[in-house]
């Protein structure tokens, strides 16, 4: 095998076809290549969702590796005679050869154009034709992720207009139906529309129907392909809506999946991962501190626990990075919003090791608190577009920062209000009855302000959740009767079982040791 990956890795450098401009021959097909896509189709016909699982997720990565490090794959053309010239096969193909692409390579304006009409004449045979195929989930989601991540690298790449060649402009005007905003939200609508998941969330409730039992595929002979990139879908309108900064929109199109649940979406990391990113990162910017703590806390508890079995995955660089974010917003979100019993030792630990020391900075109403908070909000949120077609007027500007630079001014405007009130914080926390009058000589101002002051405190520690209810984030309320304030603190039952465990862990530890000296 190894020797016959060598000649093929010759032949892909050196073949025949070699093109001097293209650096490589997109005709030439290695046998490895041959038989890969013979056994991928046949897989797919037989509905062999093990083995299409372990030649996309291996396979396809061993080859990309070994052949393809500098170049894309052998194209459409040159393999669809080893297929039957199959169509959906060719789309199914062509959706992976310019993720490949995507990945290691840098696309032309034309292959960015080209990746679009794809994934249009993709998504329109799921939704208009009869497909009768059973696919992994980690390609379903890797489709739907794969499709938003394009709209969000076109998007960013259409925004540095100072560069343009005539050519690309000219291709931008040509194709200003490529990656509009309204295409990309279309079909992930489309897709949750059509595949009816909404409703069939809802059978399951109630006994009616199987979907996350069966993890999303089908055991009675029909498809799994429409039902599941609908699911995720909904994950993908979720993270479009962030991209915007449209977030009530966004956790609205994410409601039918129940996040406090194992579902279809914890199945695959990826998915687990993107969806508790945007879901906390929406939940933080409607100052839903509470929810968004909630989240990332139990996330980071799950990838600490299980990130050892997604080493040799090819995702694991983007759980390292995620899992860092995550930490960031974590950190933001408890300076904010001091709610520290909801979140687990373990994580807390972890936490205090990476922000511990910022932390204690960002709770200062100074420069540098606020330069802390731009630069983890600026390290953590997502890469922000305009949607918008550019200007080809003269002069040319980029404007693919426009976006990041609003959110970031009414993140750090919130920001700013909210460390305002951290004095009233301080003497709630102090006192469980205080009059107007002498709350209002600490801080220094008169009783008319301060009454603004603790009004503005209220609004500010209350949210409105998706349901519409007000919800607190206050760890420390209060009321005014006869001037007297009275501070209700809430109280929290202690949870002692984690306690317990890691001294018990630490015990078998220290046992262990005792047991493996040899005494004389």
């Amino acid at each position: 095998m190894a020797s016959h990956d060598y000649d093929d890795a010759r032949a892909v450098a050196t073949g025949p076809g070699y093109d001097e401009q293209l650096g490589y021959d997109p005709n030439f097909v290695p046998d490895s290549v041959k038989s890969f896509v013979v056994h991928l189709y046949r897989h797919i016909r037989e509905k062999n969702v093990y083995e299409i699982h372990q030649m996309y997720e291996t396979s396809f990565h061993t080859l990309s590796d070994r052949l393809f490090k500098d170049t894309p794959w052998p194209s459409v053309d040159a393999v669809a005679h080893y297929v039957d010239n199959d169509h959906v096969f060719c789309l199914l193909y062509k959706e992976m050869w310019f993720r490949h692409l995507y990945a290691g390579l840098t696309p032309t304006l034309r292959q960015r154009i080209d990746s679009w009409d794809n994934y249009c004449s993709l998504f329109q045979v799921v939704l208009h034709g009869v497909v009768n195929m059973q696919l992994p989930n980690q390609w379903l989601w890797d489709m739907v992720d794969e499709f938003v991540y394009q709209f969000q690298s076109f998007c960013q790449y259409r925004a540095k207009m100072k560069n343009k060649t005539e050519q690309e402009i000219a291709l931008l005007r040509q194709f200003d139906q490529a990656w509009s905003v309204y295409g990309v939200l279309n079909f992930l609508q489309a897709l949750v529309e059509k595949s009816n998941i909404i409703q069939i969330l809802e059978n399951e409730k109630e006994g009616l129907e199987q979907f996350t039992s069966t993890d999303g595929y089908d055991y009675n002979g029909g498809s799994n392909v429409l039902k599941v990139l609908g699911y995720f879908g909904m994950v993908g309108l979720l993270r479009v809506h962030c991209l915007l900064g449209d977030y009530h929109t966004g956790l609205k199109c994410l409601q039918p999946i129940d996040i406090s649940q194992q579902g279809v979406y914890t199945l695959v990391i990826g998915s687990h991962i993107t969806t508790i990113y945007h879901y906390g990162f929406a939940n933080l910017m409607l100052r839903r501190y509470v929810e968004a703590i909630r989240e990332f806390n139990k996330i980071l508890l799950y990838i600490y626990k299980t990130k050892q079995y997604h080493q040799k995955s090819p995702q694991y660089e983007q759980i390292l990075k995620k899992n860092e974010q995550m930490y960031a917003l974590l950190a933001i979100c408890l300076s904010l919003c001091p709610q520290n019993r909801l979140v687990d030792e373990t994580v807390n630990s972890q936490l205090r090791e990476k922000y511990g020391e910022k932390m204690i900075r960002m709770q200062r109403y100074d420069d540098e608190a606020f330069a802390i908070y731009d630069e983890l909000f600026s390290y953590a949120c997502p890469k922000f577009i305009t949607p918008s077609a550019p200007s080809f007027e003269e002069p040319l500007v980029n404007y693919n920062q426009d976006a990041y630079r609003l959110q970031l001014k009414l993140f750090l405007y919130e920001a700013k209000q909210q460390q305002l009130l951290l004095g009233v914080r301080t003497y709630l926390k102090v006192y469980s009855t205080i009059s107007l009058a002498k709350l209002a000589s600490y801080l220094e101002v008169d009783e008319p302000t301060l009454r603004t002051i603790l009004i503005t405190y209220k609004h500010k520690t209350h949210a409105v959740d998706s349901d519409g209810k007000v919800i607190s984030n206050a760890d420390v309320d209060f009321f005014i009767d006869d001037d007297i304030v009275h501070v209700v603190e809430s109280k929290h039952a202690k949870r002692y079982g984690d306690y317990f465990l890691r001294q018990v862990v630490k015990l078998e530890g220290v046992i262990n040791e005792l047991d493996a000296i040899k005494l004389d």
